[in-house]
């Protein structure tokens, strides 16, 4: 009898055992209906990395009228040249650039007039070495500033300014680049190349983007660049393009107010081909302040915001933006604990 009763005991002793081995941990969620968290202070903000495209834009702008070989290059591609910026030596002659509309299709000296002799006389002037009216004549005093921009340029003066010694373009300033399939070191010329490239102020920038990404960006969206040199570039999202089949999206990438993104740091842009640029797009501008979960906000009856702390009440707040499940709020003091879900005992 006596041992049947303890094989009774060890019998329970083992099924309570078991049942409490095998029985499944209490989920602490599950047993508690929410929790208190503290308001602290810190900052909000998200953004997604994504790239921007930046291509330089090319049209002819002038043609060289040389014969020889081209014996050193004087500009970087892209590089901003004025009146007299050295281009390019043939047989050791510079080939100047100089502002103007009408090509340059002969010499230029003692009696010679017209147009191209204007456009001669206003380089020189802007040079230092004429001081005399823009009459399109070349007379005493244009011969005698002709002499000396020679001298200046190692050239023998002659007072004759050759055909292959100007190139005239429409506009300078003026960022160019030189057609390197016919200038470079060693290319033989004969006259009639297409040897300068005109450049607009600035490349062009856009962000290739999915529909879900082109949703996100809207107008105005701030863009933060990297340069080839490691600046960051502050920019802003323009219109949004899709390409001729329908596509494709690209968002154009602007400096603020419609400015140069770049600034005056454009010439770090390659100028052949496409350059690709890491950026950092803010999707929510980052807002520093106090924060609190945004599962501890909970909409009060009138439409408004609030939390609900410790004592069971609810405070209401504003607020001033969300991102990452956190909000930065106000109306609520820093160091109190909040109620993590807002739920209330009647369980809104």
């Amino acid at each position: 009898m006596l041992g049947g009763l303890v094989l009774l005991v060890v019998g329970a002793a083992c099924a309570w055992a078991t049942m409490t081995v095998l029985r499944p941990a209490d989920d602490p969620l599950a047993s508690t209906e929410h929790t208190y968290v503290e308001v602290t202070r810190g900052k909000v903000g998200a953004s997604i990395s994504l790239n921007t495209i930046a291509e330089w834009s090319q049209v002819p702008a002038g043609s060289n009228l040389a014969s020889g070989i081209v014996t050193s290059i004087g500009i970087e591609p892209g590089a901003e040249v004025s009146h007299g910026s050295v281009l390019y030596s043939v047989d050791l002659r510079p080939v100047a650039v100089a502002q103007g509309e009408v090509p340059m299709f002969r010499q230029i000296g003692a009696g010679v007039a017209g147009a191209d002799v204007r456009q001669l006389q206003e380089m020189l002037a802007a040079l230092g070495y004429y001081d005399s009216a823009f009459d399109g004549r070349a007379e005493a005093g244009t011969i005698a500033a002709i002499k000396r921009w020679q001298k200046s340029s190692g050239l023998s003066e002659s007072g004759v300014v050759e055909q292959g010694d100007l190139i005239f373009v429409s506009r300078l300033p003026a960022r160019l680049a030189l057609n390197s399939e016919s200038i470079h070191r060693g290319a033989s010329l004969s006259g009639g190349e297409e040897a300068v490239l005109g450049l607009p102020a600035a490349p062009r920038f856009w962000v290739p983007v999915s529909e879900g990404q082109a949703a996100m960006i809207t107008a105005g969206t701030v863009i933060e660049v990297t340069s080839p040199d490691g600046q960051t570039w502050r920019g802003v999202a323009g219109e949004q393009e899709r390409d001729a089949d329908g596509g494709a999206i690209s968002i154009a990438v602007t400096g603020p107010d419609g400015t140069v993104l770049c600034g005056d740091a454009c010439g770090q842009v390659p100028v052949s081909g496409q350059t690709t640029l890491l950026s950092n797009v803010v999707t929510v501008e980052q807002v520093e302040g106090l924060l609190v979960p945004s599962s501890a906000l909970v909409t009060m009856a009138d439409a408004g915001t609030a939390v609900i702390g410790e004592d069971g009440k609810r405070i209401p707040v504003e607020v001033r933006t969300s991102a990452k499940g956190m909000s930065v709020v106000s109306g609520v003091d820093e160091g109190i604990r909040v109620r993590v879900p807002a739920k209330d005992e009647s369980g809104e």
